[in-house]
């Protein structure tokens, strides 16, 4: 019995191992974590698709085919997140009655697999926005940098302001302003539905919903080691099956969907008897996934009704994402500026970008400058989510590389700082009847100040007053200028997206001029 408790001890320890570090890096605020910790992503099944890393996709193929669906249980964070919600639903529940919920389901197999392959299609099709709403990983990207690490900075901002009472300023407040309508909606939505799914049936979003679930279980059905009855040994208490949250244990039939199975060991925790034992089994690969179950009319229209269940819980979201649609549409009617998003430097081009992204907004969270926001409807459907340059508030960086570094699906291809310096993602335009040197005849010359390749230069203009003016061959797009513009609410100078990033030449140093200083000046 020990040593079959130690199987699910060695999963869980794994699944911490790598679900805590992961955590901490989207929430991290401070950059305390190492950057080195985003390679643990690069293990994700759908960024390695998008960036066609076929390697990690044959080891998790192998993997799977060796030992099931062990990815969902470990590596995957939604998977953990789910298991957190349900250990937690579990505890509170087991103090109320004393008894555990689960019971066998047979699969949904159309919806599972109906929704796998219209994700194949419209990810060979173009159309990305099912996979990037479905996919485990985005989805946990995006509650984690949406609602987990406002709330971590709401802590801190708290904690803080408690300390500088008492005159201990160890902690700092922060500003939160990465968090979008769209992008707070997204996690919510997606959280919504992982405690919804889990409280109603377990793993049913991994097992129903998820597009890599039903993928790795297309090779789980087959695996060597599996968790398996011993018939000498099962007393039938049927305990296995109540504490199975894949809903895939049918002790009735001494049977283990091993397409559904997470391999999370529970079941072999809770039997004392030894009833159940993962074990290698290739003798049980021709025998098919399904329970032996009787069919009959009950058993039919049960499932029917789980998969019109599952079916309006998906649905129950469209009505938030379509009234944001509307409400971001009409705004967008209203905009003078119908300019096509800015894309982050290293993403090659706009449909690139829209292409690999999967909307996990990692970079969002890392970017130390804060200018990188998640989209909403603004930009299109098809944009939906993913994130672009926003210089209201800030600037991109002139030596920063941080979302190069850390994008896990390499939408953000990684560029060097010489790369970046000559990389153009926009060109800045200036419009004379905005800016206040020609409305309040003053002198400001900020856009010139803060422009790090000298694209923009001070020009005569009235007197001895001057004006910017835009060199194309030199900007860079960083959108120093425009962060800095004192016009409101339209600023006199903006950035506006290159569809496709072009290179350009790296400004030259200005000479060094030798400055007698005789006075202070004023």
């Amino acid at each position: 019995m020990k040593r079959l408790n130690s199987l699910k001890g060695v999963r869980v320890l794994l699944a911490l191992l790598f679900f805590i570090p992961i955590l901490l890096f989207f929430v991290d605020f401070s950059g305390s974590l190492p950057p080195s910790v985003h390679h643990l992503l690069e293990a994700q099944v759908m960024p390695a698709l998008m960036w066609m890393m076929w390697g990690v996709v044959l080891f998790h193929v192998i993997f799977t085919f060796v030992f099931g669906r062990l990815y969902c249980s470990t590596l995957c964070p939604a998977g953990v997140l789910q298991d957190i919600i349900n250990h937690l639903l579990c505890r509170f529940r087991k103090k109320k009655n004393g008894t555990y919920r689960f019971s066998f389901h047979k699969p949904l197999n159309i919806l599972r697999y109906s929704i796998l392959v219209l994700t194949g299609i419209s990810v060979f099709a173009g159309v990305l926005n099912l996979y990037l709403l479905l996919d485990p990983y985005s989805n946990f990207g995006r509650i984690a940098s949406n609602l987990f690490r406002p709330l971590v900075m709401w802590c801190n901002n708290g904690a803080a302001e408690i300390l500088m009472k008492m005159d201990n300023y160890s902690l700092y407040q922060v500003t939160i302003n990465t968090v979008t309508l769209a992008g707070f909606l997204s996690g919510v939505i997606a959280l919504s539905l992982f405690i919804g799914l889990t409280v109603w049936r377990g793993r049913l979003f991994c097992n129903s919903v998820c597009p890599v679930g039903a993928f790795l279980s297309l090779f789980s059905r087959y695996s060597l080691f599996r968790i398996s009855f011993d018939p000498s040994s099962c007393t039938h208490c049927g305990l296995c099956e109540r504490t199975c949250k894949a809903e895939a244990i049918d002790s009735k039939n001494l049977h283990v969907d091993a397409s559904r199975c997470v391999d999370c060991f529970n079941c072999i925790s809770s039997c004392a008897k030894g009833g159940l034992q993962y074990r290698f089994r290739p003798d049980l690969l021709h025998k098919p996934d399904s329970a032996p179950a009787k069919t009959d009319a009950s058993t039919c229209d049960s499932n029917r009704r789980d998969f019109l269940k599952t079916g309006v819980t998906l649905a129950a979201t469209l009505p938030a994402v379509s009234a944001l649609a509307q409400a971001t549409d009409k705004a967008q009617t209203e905009d003078p500026h119908k300019w096509p998003p800015i894309t982050p430097p290293g993403s090659l081009s706009i449909e690139s970008f829209k292409d690999m992204c999967t909307g996990c907004h990692l970079c969002v969270t890392q970017c130390p400058s804060q200018v990188l926001r998640p989209a909403g409807f603004e930009y299109g459907f098809d944009y939906l989510l993913k994130p672009h340059m926003s210089y209201k508030n800030s600037y991109c960086n002139y030596e920063c590389t941080v979302c190069s570094d850390i994008c896990p699906a390499h939408a953000i291809r990684k560029i060097s700082k010489e790369e970046k310096a000559t990389t153009q993602i926009g060109i800045a335009n200036f419009f004379i009847e905005r800016c206040i040197v020609n409305t309040e005849n003053t002198d400001c010359g900020a856009c010139s100040e803060h422009c790090p390749t000298q694209a923009v230069q001070m020009v005569p203009f009235k007197g001895t007053l001057t004006i910017p003016h835009v060199n194309p061959d030199l900007c860079i797009g960083c959108g120093g200028c425009e962060s800095i513009c004192p016009v409101r609410p339209l600023r006199a100078i903006m950035i506006k997206s290159n569809e496709i990033h072009v290179k350009v030449e790296k400004p030259k140093d200005e000479e060094k001029k030798e400055v007698e200083v005789t006075d202070f000046g004023f």
